[in-house]
């Protein structure tokens, strides 16, 4: 399904991979040392999946054909 405007999906797709990169930050500040590992590996495919997702709007935004 199309966006009603395309930037859209670009701005929610940003907005979510700034609030994972910040919800990380947090968290890491607040767990132990031993903790951090499994923590770590968790917030790196968050990450990597917000990063999928944006690069798979930019290819749909500009490979459109009409």
């Amino acid at each position: 399904m199309a966006a009603a405007v395309p930037g859209d999906d670009g701005g929610i797709l940003a907005g979510l991979t700034a609030w994972d990169a910040q919800r990380l930050k947090q968290m890491a500040l607040a767990l132990p040392e031993g903790q951090l590992a499994s923590h770590a590996i968790v917030g790196a495919l968050s990450l990597y999946l917000d990063f999928i997702n944006l690069f798979l709007m930019l290819l749909r935004f500009t490979g459109r054909r009409e």
